[in-house]
């Protein structure tokens, strides 16, 4: 297991400001990420690579976001401590810690079987107490719901609508939907039982969300 040195510390609080720079207001939210070391979540020869604000690749085809797209994800998403939170695609880890220092109930599902066994032996390393599952992300955890947040870390074709109704009722989801190649970020409020709202905001570029709901292998 590596350190968390003082410089590395210095590299975090360089991305906060940076972040804070490009727009990211939510004040837990960046001290989130100026907490949970990102180089842990990186092979040992690409540490240098971690405080940089860009994306990195994991293997198996994933890759870690860059922290300006895990930082704005999760401004969006207004997480309230004890909120009950299901994050859809758990890839490297790294976003679920950011969301594990807003509130301890985050669910996490991750559909690739070789990543979901490698971030679940790093957040035991890591002392990072998730409710980690392997499988198909798009149909949700129907046995935990309903959740007051959903954020999904993989670009959709279209809402899926077994997240919609895992939603509680003033609960909110955070996804990006669009084509293989580019999605825009979109914000759902379930208003009531029936009745959701929506907005489309900026356009992002993630990997696709493989399983029923979302893409077809």
């Amino acid at each position: 297991m590596h350190a968390d040195t003082y410089r590395h510390r210095g590299l975090r609080r360089a991305l906060v400001e940076e972040l804070r720079r490009k727009g990211i207001r939510d004040e837990r939210v960046l001290t989130a990420i100026g907490t949970v070391p990102r180089h842990l979540f990186f092979e040992a020869a690409f540490q240098p690579h971690a405080y940089q604000d860009k994306a990195f690749p994991i293997g198996e085809g994933q890759t870690i976001s860059q922290p300006y797209t895990v930082a704005y994800q999760t401004e969006l998403l207004q997480v309230q401590p004890g909120e009950r939170v299901l994050e859809i695609g758990t890839g490297s880890g790294y976003q679920c810690c950011v969301l594990l220092e807003l509130t301890p109930h985050v669910f996490s599902i991750e559909y690739n079987q070789v990543l979901f066994e490698r971030t679940a032996r790093r957040l035991a390393t890591l002392h990072r107490p998730a409710h980690l599952f392997c499988g198909d992300g798009s149909l949700g955890l129907p046995q935990h719901a309903p959740f007051d947040k959903i954020l999904v870390t993989a670009g959709s074709p279209a809402l899926p609508r077994p997240l919609l109704r895992q939603l509680r009722v003033g609960g909110s989801l955070v996804i990006p939907v669009g084509d293989e190649h580019t999605q825009r970020m979109v914000r759902v409020v379930r208003e009531s039982e029936e009745e959701f709202s929506r907005q489309v905001l900026e356009e992002f570029r993630f990997v696709p969300l493989l399983g029923q709901a979302g893409w077809k292998e």
